[in-house]
Parts: structure tokens; sequence; C-alpha cells
């Protein structure tokens, strides 16, 4: 493990020479600590960790408030009489969290991993960490770094905060890419006029020209926008305006003599560029009087100034001299195979999506048609639409693989796709890259390559269906039948590629972080069953959990859709929490209306699990003897509800959901689950296995504690993550799993599940 004074580089605590706290070790008084804990996610780890930084420090003989940071926002949030008294701060976290309230107190900084499995350890190093010198941000910008020097993690966690930087970027686009898009092709289909020329124009200060221009705008801002955001993922504040700045730089071309800017490419590194410049910048010394106005204005000015004339003098020239020369060799291919030509075309169209590959061929297709030859643009306008309809259809034939925003960017991207918006594409090849902009060159070039075959042409320099519709297009069936070959190839190439690249970041985060696996490809769901695996790892075996078991695939993917959960505090039915999962914070994690033993009425008319999990859904024994014959008598006990319309696809779902990655998570215990409108509304079955059932765990240990969980595609975003938030959080009790093991009846186990809150 790495020494803290490496932290302090990364996260800009600076050393203090004050003694270490009075009481400090075991056996001194005991101390006030402070923690704040949060994931990716906001999910199943938020919350482990706190528990177990609690329950940790009760053990030790001292006192923690714990402030949880989760998808439904902070809770039980520290106040500044609780800073003042505090004797340490723990942070353990995975993205940005605010340290400037904690100046002047010692601070350590963790990755989240570490609060779970290794709670102790941390209270006796908070006792001795640098006082926090005020002024920065810690996560996935500089506390990213200080997270994977803590945790020895150093490669993986460089990755998680790339990956998280980008995923930043793409989020605050996605919006700017939808509305700008979506006003381009509103405009187009309302207010545009047809010509003898089978060309579409609106006229000049129309009422849709205003709009169209309005949408213009919103495209031109969302490539500075993903760079700014990079940018402040990596450096905080002090990055933004040199990230926005140089994005904008790299998106205009006529800035260093190219016809077509850099685009989304080009975003992305000055993005990166612009982010650890300002991170590198804030480690230089200087004067204590000059310190207040580095974040405001030398860092802002250095950077910007700088990555802008690197961009101009050194990335720029290299973009001009490709731009001039691929339009050269285009050229001399004019006359060659119009099948290769085309196929060449469409891989450069869909290669970077307004990036200056894809605007040579455009404008080379674009200025050939006065000249008479328009079969080039016809290539062309075959490949444009490829890339947004496929990305689009790809979001509808595999939808587990994409988070509720992705979702509704696809629907986007198709309407945009219609309208020859290639840009469409953009958030998807942004934020994965190596799979998606492979499958949209594949698409791409097929559709080229068949519009070249027939001899397609296009008489106006625009793209997509819309054109054809208009007349512009000779040659509309094989046109039709090109991009549609396109967009199948496109979408499937995709799915497959992203499937591939999910199943493999689980599996290593699953090998590097513990014996538990990363469930891959089920979005937030699988992140917090990742998080509820993380936590029988944790009760059971003294720790082992990959808090980013999610990062690069499930919990990446989710961001979006847990920013939707729900309002209620997952766990408390919207009552305070102190932290460590009891209500009331008298100490007691199961919450002082949790009985002890199979005895006790399960909470006095509260219902198990909001009412989900009910004495028709509870069975002692299963019959069955292996998984899919489990899974199968699982559903048929959910069906006894009355919730389940169709009970072959619910297991067939479930099924599915079992085949990208193992839903059991060892320490006995297996929770699957699915997202299927083959259930009308919310249920959750339990039943036991007396000797157990092979569930793939990694441990090896046989499922004898089976959880189902079954929910509407409506209430996926919202009830299934509250529901493995639920679970993941008691699930960490030893003493639970065991009266939940020991119940001799339906009655009783019900009464011991009533101890979920």
């Amino acid at each position: 493990m790495h020494d803290r004074a490496h932290v302090h580089k990364e996260s800009h605590v600076t050393t203090s020479p004050a003694d270490p706290p009075k009481g400090a070790g075991r056996g001194g008084q005991g101390l006030k600590l402070l923690a704040v804990t949060a994931c990716p996610t906001g999910i199943a780890h938020t919350y482990m960790a706190a528990e177990k930084l609690a329950q940790a420090a009760r053990a030790l003989g001292h006192e923690m408030k714990v402030e949880t940071q989760g998808s439904i926002g902070a809770e039980n949030i520290l106040s500044d009489n609780d800073v003042r008294g505090a004797d340490a701060v723990i942070i353990a976290a995975d993205k940005d969290v605010d340290l400037s309230r904690f100046a002047g107190k010692r601070v350590l900084a963790v990755g989240v991993a570490e609060g779970i499995r290794h709670p102790e350890r941390l209270i006796e190093r908070a006792q001795s960490a640098p006082v926090y010198g005020g002024g920065e941000a810690y996560g996935a910008g500089t506390g990213g770094g200080a997270a994977a020097a803590a945790t020895g993690g150093r490669s993986g966690k460089e990755r998680s905060v790339t990956y998280k930087a980008l995923m930043n970027g793409v989020s605050y686009m996605i919006p700017f890419v939808v509305v700008g898009g979506l006003l381009i092709a509103i405009s187009l289909a309302v207010g545009g006029h047809p010509q003898a020329d089978g060309g579409l124009v609106i006229p000049d200060g129309s009422f849709w020209k205003h709009v169209n221009d309005i949408g213009v705008i919103g495209f031109t801002l969302m490539v500075p926008v993903l760079s700014g955001y990079i940018a402040y993922a990596i450096g905080d504040r002090p990055a933004l305006v040199p990230g926005m700045i140089g994005g904008w730089i790299a998106n205009t071309g006529a800035l260093y003599d190219s016809k077509a800017g850099a685009g989304f490419i080009g975003a992305i590194v000055t993005g990166f560029l612009a982010g650890y410049l300002v991170q590198w910048i804030k480690k230089v010394e200087v004067p204590a009087l000059v310190r207040p106005i580095m974040p405001i204005i030398v860092i802002p000015i250095v950077a910007t100034t700088a990555l802008g004339l690197f961009f101009i003098y050194v990335i720029g020239r290299p973009i001009s001299w490709v731009f001039t020369h691929l339009t050269g060799w285009l050229g001399g291919m004019t006359g060659s195979s119009a099948v290769l030509l085309g196929a060449i075309l469409g891989l450069m169209i869909a290669f970077d999506m307004g990036g200056p590959v894809n605007k040579t061929a455009f404008l080379f297709g674009a200025g050939l048609i006065a000249s008479g030859n328009q079969t080039v643009m016809g290539m062309c306008a075959a490949a444009i639409p490829v890339m947004p309809l496929g990305q689009g259809l790809a979001t509808l034939i595999r939808r587990r693989l994409y988070s509720e925003q992705e979702r509704e960017t696809g629907m986007a991207a198709l309407f945009m796709g219609l309208f020859g918006i290639s840009e469409g594409a953009i958030p998807f090849a942004a934020a994965r890259p190596a799979q998606v902009i492979p499958a949209n060159m594949l698409g791409g070039a097929v559709a080229g390559a068949v519009a070249g075959t027939a001899g397609v042409t296009d008489a106006v320099p625009h793209g997509g269906p819309i054109v054809a519709v208009l007349g512009a297009v000779g040659g509309v069936p094989v046109f039709f039948l090109a991009v549609a070959i396109g967009t199948v190839i496109t979408a499937l190439t995709t799915v497959t590629l992203v499937d591939v690249a999910e199943r493999r970041k689980g599996s290593a985060a699953a090998a590097s972080l513990s014996p538990v696996p990363a469930l891959a490809g089920d979005g937030a769901a699988v992140a917090a069953v990742a998080g509820g695996a993380g936590a029988v790892a944790s009760a059971g075996a003294g720790g082992g959990v990959g808090a980013d078991a999610g990062a690069g695939g499930a919990c990446g993917t989710a961001t979006a859709t847990l920013a939707k959960a729900p309002a209620a505090e997952a766990g408390t039915e919207g009552e305070a929490s102190d932290g460590d999962g009891d209500r009331a914070g008298d100490g007691d994690p199961a919450g002082d209306t949790a009985p002890v033993g199979d005895k006790a009425p399960a909470g006095d008319g509260d219902q198990v699990l909001s009412g989900y999990l009910t004495e028709q859904t509870v069975r002692t024994q299963l019959v069955a003897g292996e998984k899919e014959a489990a899974i199968r008598e699982m559903a048929e006990l959910a069906a006894g509800t009355g919730k389940v319309a169709d009970v072959a696809e619910l297991v067939r779902v479930a099924l599915a959901r079992e085949a990208q990655g193992t839903t059991g998570l060892g320490e006995e215990i297996a929770i699957p689950h699915a997202k299927t409108d083959a259930v009308t509304a919310p249920v959750v079955g339990f039943a036991r296995s007396a000797d157990g059932i092979d569930w793939g765990s990694p441990d090896g240990s046989p499922a004898k504690l089976v959880f189902l969980i079954a929910v509407p595609e409506a209430a996926a975003g919202d009830e299934h993550l509250r529901i493995l938030a639920l679970l993941s959080r008691k699930l960490m009790d030893t003493g639970f799993r065991a009266r939940l093991q020991g119940a001799e009846d339906e009655a009783a186990i019900l009464r011991t599940l009533g101890e979920i809150h």
C-alpha cells in the first residue's frame, strides 16, 4: 500500500505537524469521527461502506457519524457542528466529494472498496492522516488518483478515473445532441421546402429558420461541452474553462487552416489534456499570497492559453494535412471500382461523425454534384444515417445493455437518423469508442458499397431517408435497402461488441478486486447486485469486495438511470439514518424496531419489502435441485400473487440475465432478478434449499438462500434498485442470515425478513 504522502500529492491534502488527536489508538479514549461514503452508482457500496465503518467504530469504542451520498441524494448530512468537533474524517468514495468543509481536519481519502474491506485499518490511519488544507474536491478528478494510491490499485483505478471522466463529459453532452438534433430535424421536416432539383431549403428569416438556427447552436455547443466536462471531472472547476475553450478550438477548423474541425474525437483529446494539465499546475508550489487567485485566475488563464496554442500549432496542423491529402486521395479514386469507393466513403463518413475524416468524404461528394457526378454523394447519403439508426436500433434489441438515459438517447438517435443527422450517434461513440466506432464503420461501409454497386445518386449535399422522400435520390429502392442493411449490421455488431466488453470488464473487476464477480450487462441493477455480493463477502469473510465492480461496465452505464432513483431513502422508508443503518442512531444496525429472533412480530404491521414479499411468495424448501428448475419454481411461486402475467416469459428473462453472469453471490446466497412486463407489479420471492443449488457462485458455495426479484420495465429504474439496496444492506449481517436459515416455517421466515427496513 502506498504511503499517504503520495496521496497528498494527488488530493492536495497538506501535511500538518499537529500532534495526533487525544486518545488516538485502540487503547485510548473514544474519538469523534466523521465519514462520507459514495460510489459511482450510489446504491449498494455507498451504504455497505457506511455500515462497515460505523460497525468498526463502535467495536473500537469510537463515535462515528456517516454521510451517505447515494443515488437518492446526500443523507445524514454532516453539519458544521459535527465537523467542528470531529477528530478525523474518512472519505470512502469513488466519485466527487467536496472537501472544503473539512479544512483544518485530518482527512483520509480512499476508494469506497477500502471502507468495506478494511474499516478498522482506515480508522487507525485516519488518526494520523494529514490535515486538509482546503479548496479541492475528491473523486473522479483529484481524488481518483488518491484513491488509486491509497488502495494500491494504481492501474485499475486510473482506468476507472478515465472512464468516469469520459462518461461525465458524455452525460453533459447528450442534452445538447438531442435538443440540437431534434430541432434541426423538426425544422427541416416542417419548415423545409422542396426545390426543383430535389433539395430542401428553409427560407431565410422564417420561423422555422430560427428554430433551425437554435438547433445549430446546440450542435455547436455539444463538442466544447463534452471537452469541458471531461476536464472538469479530472481537474475540477479550474479545468472547466480550458476544457470548453479547447473543445471549441478543436471543433473550429478555420483556426488551424482546416476545412473541418476535429469533432468529438478532438474534444475528447482536449478534455483530457485540459484536465491533466490543470491537475499538474495545481501541484506547483506558489507563494501563499498567490494561492487564493490560483483556481479562478491563474490556472484557467495559463491552462487555456497553453492548451489553445498547443492545439492550433501542434495538433491542428496534422489535422489540416490529413484533410487535404484525403481529399486528393479520394479524387484519384474517382472512376475506379464503385463498390470499393462506396465502402471507403462509408468508412470515412462513419469514423468521426463531423470530424475531418467525415467532412473530407462529405465535402468530396458534395463538390462533385455541380460537375454532374451525383453517384459519389449517393454513396455518402446512404452511409450518413446508418450510425444513428444503428445505435438507436441497438438500444431496442438489447435494452439491458443500456441505461435508461441511453435508451432515451437511442430513440432520439433514430429520429435524427431519418433526417440524416449522423451526430445522433456521437454520445454512443464517445462513451464506448472501441465498440461503437468499428460497428459504425462496418455498417457505413456496407451501406456505401451497396449504394455504389447500384449507382444510387443524390442531387443535394445531404443524406438520410429524408432526401429520398423529397425526391433528391435516384435509385430509391436500393438506397433504402443499403440504409437498412447498414443499420442492421451496425446494430448487431454494436450489441455483440458491447456485450463482450461488459463480460470482460466484469471478469477483470472480479479478478482484480474480489472473489465476487461484477455482473455485467444489466445496468444499474447489476451494480446493485454486485454490491449485494460485496455485502455478503464482507460480512462472511471479512472483506474482499470489488467496490468498482461495475465502474467499467455496469456502473458506468447506470449513472443516468440511478439519477432517477426514488426520493425516499432506500432502506429507511424516509426516516433519518445515522449512516450505520440504524434509524434512531442507537447503535443497532437493524433498527430499534427490528426484532431479534423468529418469535418477534414482523414490525407490528409493517410490510416486508413494501409488501412485495408476502407469505404467498415464501417457501421453506425448494424442490428443485438445479438453477433453471429453481428459477422456474420461484417464478411459479410468485405467480400465486396474481402479479405474473406470463410465467414462461419471466423464467426466460431471468435465465437470460443469468447468461450474462451468475447472480450467485457467494456465502450460500443467490438473487436472480428480471425486468420484464411479464409481471404487472413488483414482486419478491424467497425460498431456501436444504442441500443447496449450484449457482456458479464465485466462492463455490451452493445457494441455500434464494431471492427472486421481478419488476415491470416501467418500475425498473425505481423499485428494482430500492429492493436491491435494502437486501444489500441487511445481508451484511451474519446473524440475520443465520436467523433466516433457522426459521421454522413461512411465518417465522416472514418475521425474520421483517427486519429489512
